[in-house]
């Protein structure tokens, strides 16, 4: 089902330390902790650059390394880092062009180089993003991934900016504000 084209290589940051290693380790534990009623979980958090990015792929991978099979979604449709933080120059189509039925999902789904997690990039910028987020398509993305997934991390905007993690949350069953 996933794009058969591009295989993503993901890597966790080898200039990352001791305490923030343990920090994700902490993270992925409490989350575990939660209950079994947490499978879809997404983060956000007031401001841009507190690093919402960064901690919600970070934790993908973690789960992905000791949870079963792990989804990732960036929904940051307004201004996702996540395509350049992994560092290649290929076209990706992504949760835009789904939402918009201009892609199939089998066209936007990455397998990545960790055998238990893929991910669904945010694709190009739409000028529409909370009521694409708030259609049936998103709601029906959501529901297939519960069905195909153990954890599905969702990646959002900045709440204290635009709405589109209010809309998301719908479809979550947590919800982390990283500040």
């Amino acid at each position: 089902m996933a794009n058969q084209n591009l295989f993503i290589p993901v890597t966790q940051d080898e200039k990352k330390d001791y305490q923030y290693e343990e920090a994700m380790k902490t993270l992925r534990t409490n989350i575990q902790f939660s209950g079994s009623g947490l499978k879809v979980i997404m983060l956000t958090s007031t401001m841009p650059d507190e690093g919402k990015s960064e901690t919600s792929s970070q934790l993908a991978i973690s789960m992905a390394q000791t949870e079963g099979r792990v989804l990732f979604i960036d929904a940051d449709i307004r201004k996702s880092v996540l395509v350049s933080r992994f560092g290649f120059g290929q076209q990706i189509y992504g949760l835009t062009q789904y939402l918009t039925g201009q892609k199939l999902l089998g066209d936007i789904l990455y397998h990545t180089n960790l055998p238990n997690l893929d991910i669904i990039f945010s694709g190009p910028m739409a000028p529409n993003p909370a009521e694409l987020l708030g259609e049936d398509a998103f709601a029906r993305l959501v529901e297939w991934a519960r069905n195909e997934y153990d954890t599905i991390i969702i990646d959002t905007p900045p709440l204290g900016s635009v709405i589109d993690s209010a809309v998301i949350a719908d479809e979550c069953d947590g919800s982390i504000i990283v500040m």
